[in-house]
C-alpha cells in the first residue's frame, strides 16, 4: 500500500504546487499579526472547506483559530499550521534590507510557509485516504499567534487535541532536520505601574512616577541575573513610559518573558522577578498590576516519528537548487557575517556541522540529534506535545546562518527558496501522516516513547481556566 500512496503523494503535490505556492505568497503579503490573521486563516480554511473538510472557525476563543476535519474513526492524526507575522519586519523579496512598508509586519519566521505546507499535506492525505480506502481521521489545526500569544495553548486547554493519536508540524529553517531537542518553558507577563501625575519641575514632590517603578524593576531584575540558573533567560521591553518630560508619568508598563528548561524552574525565577516588581512598587509609592499574557511548556520530543520523518526526507530527496535560487542564496549569504554563520552552526549541536561551513543552503539530511538537549527558545508546540506524540520538523527555506526574525528570513520566506522548501516539506509531511495511519507498529512505538518521556507526569495548563486569549492586545 505504501508504494501506492507514495506515488500519489508525490504526483498530487507536484500537480498542485503552483496553487500551494500562490497561497503561501498570498499569506506572506498579508503579513497579519497574531490574533489578527483574519485573511490568512480564512484563505486556509476556505481551501479546506472547498476540498470537503468540515471546518469549525473561531475555536478556543480566538476568531482566527480553526479545526478542519476529514474522515472517521481512529487513528486521528493532526497536522498543525501557523500563519502569523511579526511586527516591524516588513521586507521586499530582495537580498538587501528594504521594507515593503516601513514599520509594518513581515513573515520573519516563515509562517506563511508553515500554514501552507500543513494545508498541502492535509489535502493530499485526504486524497490518498479516499483513493486507497485508508481508515482514520485527519485534522488540520489552524493555530494563530504562535509568535506572541501561544494560540495552541488555548486550543490544548480547551480540549481540541484530546482525541489525537499523533501530531505533525513543519517549520521553515536554515537546515533540514527532525530534531530531538526540547525547548524552554516560558511565562509572558506585563507589569503595569500606576502613579500620580504632577508637574515635574514645579511640584515633583507631589508626583509618584510609574516610570521610576519600571526602571527600578528593570535594574533589580538585571542584578537578579547573577542569582538564577545558567539556563534561565529573562528579557523585557518598556511598552509605555510617559507622555513628555515635564509630566511625572502616572502610568508605565513593561513586558517580560521568563524562560527556563522546566516548569518548576520558571516558576522559581518568576517568583523572584515578581518580588523585584513588588519592591519597585514599594520604593516608588505606586500601585502594581500584574497581567499574565501567556505561558507554555517545553517540547516532549519523539524519536520514532523523527526517524520516520528523516526516512521520508531521504526517500523524497532534497530538491536541487535552480540557477535562480542559487543566485539569490549567494546574494543573501553575503549579508550574513561569517562569524555569525559559524556561531549558529556550532550552537545547533548538529553532528558534522562543519560540513556546512562552505555551503549556502543545506543539502544534507542528518539523523535525528539532540536528545536531552534543548533550544534556547520556546514554542506552543510544547503544550501539544504533552498531550500526544508530536514532532515539528524543519526544511531549509533560508540560507545557512540566517537568523529567525530578521529581514533576511522575511525576504527568503517569500522567495523561490521558500517555494522549494514548502513543496519538499509538504511531501514529507503527507507521507509521514499516512505512515502513522497505516503502520500500527509505528504509531504504538511513538506512543510508547511519549509515555516514557512523560514519566507519569500529567499536563496542567499554565494559564488559568478563565484566562482568555488577548484578542484586543494590539489595541491596548
Amino acid at each position: 500500500m505504501r508504494a501506492n500512496y507514495k506515488d500519489l503523494v508525490l504526483e498530487s503535490i507536484e500537480s498542485r504546487k503552483d496553487r500551494f505556492i500562490e497561497i503561501s505568497d498570498t499569506i506572506w503579503n498579508y503579513a497579519e499579526l497574531g490574533l489578527r490573521e483574519f485573511k490568512s486563516s480564512k484563505l486556509l480554511a476556505n481551501e479546506l472547506l472547498a476540498n470537503g473538510f468540515d471546518v469549525k472557525m473561531g475555536v478556543a476563543g480566538m476568531p482566527t483559530a480553526f479545526v478542519a476535519t476529514w474522515g472517521r474513526g481512529k487513528p486521528v492524526i493532526g497536522i498543525m499550521g501557523e500563519y502569523d507575522a511579526l511586527p516591524g519586519l516588513s521586507q521586499k523579496v530582495v537580498p538587501w534590507k528594504e521594507p515593503l512598508k516601513p514599520g509594518a509586519p513581515g513573515h520573519g519566521c516563515g509562517h506563511n510557509i508553515h500554514g501552507t505546507s500543513g494545508l498541502a499535506a492535509a489535502l493530499t492525505v485526504k486524497e490518498a485516504m479516499q483513493r486507497h480506502n485508508i481508515g482514520g481521521t485527519v485534522k488540520f489545526f489552524g493555530t494563530p499567534a504562535e509568535e506572541n500569544f501561544s494560540g495552541k495553548v488555548y486550543m490544548v486547554r480547551d480540549g481540541l487535541f484530546d482525541s489525537v493519536d499523533a501530531v505533525i508540524s513543519h517549520h521553515p529553517f536554515d537546515m533540514n532536520s527532525a530534531s530531538l531537542m526540547s525547548s524552554l518553558v516560558v511565562k509572558s507577563v506585563r507589569f503595569h505601574f500606576y502613579g500620580v501625575a504632577s508637574h515635574a519641575a514645579a511640584s515633583p514632590e507631589e508626583g509618584r512616577s510609574a516610570l521610576d517603578a519600571v526602571e527600578l524593576m528593570n535594574v533589580g531584575v538585571n542584578y537578579l541575573r547573577e542569582h538564577v540558573i545558567q539556563e534561565a533567560r529573562i528579557h523585557y521591553i518598556v511598552e509605555k513610559g510617559g507622555e513628555q518630560p515635564n509630566i511625572v508619568p502616572d502610568y508605565a508598563r513593561s513586558w517580560y518573558y521568563v524562560r527556563a528548561p522546566k516548569v518548576d524552574q520558571v516558576e522559581k525565577v518568576y517568583e523572584k522577578v515578581l518580588n523585584v516588581a513588588k519592591g519597585a512598587e514599594l520604593m516608588t509609592g505606586t500601585k502594581l498590576k500584574v497581567e499574565l499574557i501567556d505561558a507554555m511548556y517545553d517540547v516532549i520530543p519523539n524519536r520514532p516519528i523523527a526517524e520516520k520523518v528523516v526516512e521520508n526526507m531521504r526517500d523524497v530527496g532534497v530538491p536541487p537548487l535552480t540557477n535562480k535560487e542559487k543566485k539569490f542564496a549567494e546574494e543573501i549569504a553575503k549579508t550574513i557575517p561569517r562569524e555569525v554563520k559559524d556561531n549558529r552552526l556550532k550552537k545547533s549541536k548538529r553532528p558534522g556541522w562543519e560540513s556546512l561551513l562552505e555551503k549556502f543552503v543545506d543539502d544534507e539530511i542528518p539523523d535525528p540529534w539532540g536528545d536531552g538537549e534543548y533550544v534556547m527558545g520556546s514554542t506552543d508546540v510544547g503544550d501539544v506535545s504533552w498531550k500526544a506524540p508530536a514532532l515539528e520538523f524543519n526544511t531549509a527555506a533560508w540560507v545557512l546562518g540566517t537568523s529567525f526574525h530578521s529581514w533576511q528570513s522575511t525576504a527568503q520566506s517569500g522567495s523561490p527558496l521558500a517555494h522549494r522548501s514548502l513543496i519538499f516539506a509538504a511531501k514529507v509531511m503527507a507521507l509521514t501522516v499516512l505512515d502513522l495511519m497505516t503502520d500500527q507498529d509505528l504509531l504504538e512505538r511513538a506512543k510508547e516513547d511519549h509515555r516514557r518521556r512523560l514519566r507519569g507526569r500529567t499536563y496542567k495548563p499554565l494559564i488559568p481556566p478563565d484566562h482568555k486569549p488577548p484578542v484586543d492586545f494590539w489595541e491596548s
